[in-house]
């Protein structure tokens, strides 16, 4: 059973910004029911923003541990007034993973680092080097946290085997999980590897997945909830009636019928 049941923006107001994206104007009794909901859209169309702010709403932890204070939820915070969720369980433990945030957050500890290298200066020789870098790693609260809550340095992977760790590492008990475009750095190998996990955690916990992407590998994950969202409707839709998976399949179909004005 999904936690969240239903999703309504309770106002009929249509600018400014977030006002006028169609995920906002549109999203007036969104059936959250099933334990994996999708969002699909073109750019601009408003997925982002819709998700973040039900993850304002409940406050679920995120990559950086800080709060939703940052401008980048300015929109978020502007809905909330307007937003209104029922419940088939009320429980608001999880985590939402937006795809920008990763980047941030490895320059956010990398600014640290090099903030305390300056900081300490040239230390000469008369301390070892390894005391001197158990020096810089304590001073370091970034990088200590980032070993606690992820197991180890997410610069030691690839941008998607950082993805599938900071999944398998967050992903961990019964809540509502909410992924903004988890496929940015995955390859379609690295994707079916995600709905495999997703798959495996649904058969030991009850949880809740809402998921804004452009993969039409994603969206293939049986029996769930699709929502297209365009310039005049966001509404249920079939995987094969989506524009994505429609204009995926005629590309590969025939690639060259879109690339013969480059021959």
């Amino acid at each position: 059973m999904a936690y969240l049941s239903t999703l309504n923006i309770n106002t009929t107001r249509q600018h400014p910004f977030p006002f006028d994206v169609p995920a906002i104007k549109f999203a007036k009794d969104i059936d959250l029911s099933s334990q994996i909901t999708f969002l699909v859209g073109e750019n601009g169309t408003g997925k982002s923003t819709l998700l973040e702010a039900i993850a304002c709403r409940l406050q679920l932890p995120h990559m950086d541990g800080a709060g939703y204070g940052k401008a980048s939820f300015d929109a978020a915070k502007t809905l909330m007034p307007f937003l209104d969720l029922t419940w088939n369980i009320e429980r608001s433990l999880g985590f939402f993973f937006r795809a920008e945030d990763f980047g941030d957050y490895l320059n956010s500890v990398h600014r640290a680092g090099t903030n305390i290298e300056q900081q300490m200066g040239d230390m000469g020789d008369e301390i070892p080097k390894h005391i001197i870098e158990d020096m810089k790693d304590s001073a370091n609260h970034q990088l200590r946290g980032m070993r606690f809550k992820y197991g180890q340095e997410l610069n030691a992977f690839s941008h998607g085997e950082a993805y599938l760790h900071i999944m398998n590492q967050t992903i961990t008990a019964r809540g509502i999980y909410l992924l903004d475009e988890p496929e940015a750095a995955l390859s379609p190998a690295r994707q079916l590897t995600l709905i495999y996990f997703i798959q495996n955690h649904l058969k030991h916990f009850n949880s809740q997945f809402i998921i804004a992407t452009h993969s039409p590998m994603l969206l293939a994950y049986p029996n769930a909830t699709i929502y297209e969202i365009t310039e005049n409707a966001m509404q249920k839709t079939a995987l094969e009636a989506t524009e994505h998976y429609n204009v995926t399949k005629s590309f590969l179909n025939n690639p060259k019928a879109y690339l013969r004005h480059f021959e």
